[in-house]
């Protein structure tokens, strides 16, 4: 049998591998609301099966080179069991949607194990109103909440009564052997030398246009610059950025994506905009519930941004890089808040920073394990920012598992070290959930 291609992580990937710790962990979900009575399980586990082929790396686990000669690489997992990964509960009577926020609570609370494919999978029944709930689990090293291609995206239908593939009409899977010490070893050498050769074949190009290459090269710097900067006028103290426990409380907001464009189309901006001073609202209403003055606070939000570039939808891992939002909760009036939040963020955009962190993401494939994790862990420092806050535009139409309708979509994202609040926000069908972690 062929030795399988050796896939290494990225530097933005293995960082999240690297952020992990007793109390942070680096996995992001999804609850998913349907209407109508549930499917069978043995039925649910075959449309798994089905679609398995759409992500590949679900079948993937972690390979760490010996003596930290490279990243972390994906292998294909020889005693992958698929039932070990798609689970089956129910909730007690009566089956409240506080019940299942607690199970997602009790869920997000564990890490996953690192020796299987780094995902979980839930179906959960019993939920009150004849619904029911899928929870969806994954490691952030193995794809992003902007690029949006996982497991649970592939199990969606357009259409109710979508055809579905028998499971005895699918290909057998047959994993790859499992590589050697000096495979691996050979694989993270090969990778290194893959980056170099690819950052010399930039840097021959751009000798080729001097002219185009020294705007580039002057917006790179500009941008490294832009984002040292930002490290150094640190984010205000505030109760939420305090040592945290591995446990979890998750919460969520139902509202309506119409009304948000309502206020973005009157007052200008975008509904991230929007969102941000949505949010900035709710937590100065918080902080001065605790008796906290809010008067010239403005606290910062991670807010990640996509720098995918054009190619295959369903490749996974992560091309994101953040961005540190305002939250200005010292501005009382809404739209005065806006106008706000709308400038900040207009400045962002026509920053240098996606390029900066570019340039920082490719000097970081270049890096050792060893200093690519002191790299990551000043990434997600409390001196930056004080939660997370991602907004992530769904599909505005109807989606179906198995025929039964998708009625909700809760995203769920993550807590890094001394942070205890993240909020994930996605539109779906018309809707705007908000999901609090």
């Amino acid at each position: 049998m062929a030795q399988q291609h050796l896939d290494r992580l990225t530097s933005i990937d293995a960082s999240f591998l690297h952020q992990e710790g007793e109390a942070s962990h680096m996995h992001i979900g999804a609850v998913l609301v349907f209407e109508g009575p549930p499917p069978p399980f043995q039925d649910y586990l075959d449309h798994v099966r089905s679609r398995l082929h759409f992500v590949p790396r679900y079948r993937q686990k972690l390979a760490v080179p010996p003596l930290e000669t490279g990243r972390p690489l994906w292998v294909d997992d020889p005693s992958f069991n698929l039932e070990y990964h798609v689970r089956h509960t129910a909730l007690p009577y009566p089956g409240t949607e506080e019940q299942l926020f607690l199970l997602m609570s009790r869920i997000a609370s564990q890490q996953l194990d690192r020796s299987k494919p780094l995902w979980e999978n839930w179906l959960v029944e019993g939920l009150e109103g004849d619904r029911f709930a899928i929870i969806s689990k994954t490691h952030h090293s193995l794809v992003d909440g902007v690029s949006g291609v996982d497991l649970a995206t592939v199990l969606f239908d357009v259409e109710r009564d979508q055809q579905q593939t028998p499971s005895e009409d699918l290909e057998p899977w047959r994993p790859q052997p499992e590589p050697s010490g000096a495979e691996l070893v050979a694989a993270g050498i090969r990778g290194m030398v893959t980056t170099t050769a690819v950052l010399l074949a930039r840097a021959i190009g751009a000798a080729t246009r001097p002219a185009t290459s020294l705007g580039l090269l002057r917006d790179a710097f500009e941008g490294v610059g832009e984002i040292a900067w930002a490290g150094l006028n640190p984010a205000p103290v505030t109760p939420l950025n305090v040592p945290i426990g591995p446990h979890r409380r998750f919460a969520v907001v139902r509202q309506q994506l119409s009304e948000f464009k309502e206020v973005k189309d009157a007052l200008g901006g975008t509904v991230n905009d929007v969102v941000l001073t949505v949010v900035s609202g709710a937590l100065a209403e918080w902080l001065r519930s605790r008796g906290i003055r809010t008067e010239g606070l403005e606290m910062r939000a991670l807010v990640p941004v996509s720098v995918r570039v054009k190619e295959p939808q369903n490749t996974l891992g992560n091309q994101i890089t953040v961005m540190r939002g305002p939250l200005p909760v010292y501005i009382d009036d809404p739209v005065a808040r806006l106008a706000f939040v709308r400038r900040a963020m207009d400045g962002l955009k026509d920053s240098k920073q996606a390029e900066g962190a570019a340039t920082l993401a490719a000097v970081n494939n270049l890096a050792p394990p060893t200093v690519l994790a002191q790299a990551s862990r000043l990434n997600f420092s409390t001196r930056l920012f004080n939660l997370l806050v991602t907004n992530i535009p769904g599909p505005q139409m109807p989606l179906y598992v198995l025929g039964r309708p998708l009625e909700d979509l809760f995203p769920v994202a993550f807590l890094p070290e001394n942070h205890a609040l993240a909020i994930a926000i996605m539109s779906y069908n018309g809707g705007l959930d908000f999901g609090l972690l």
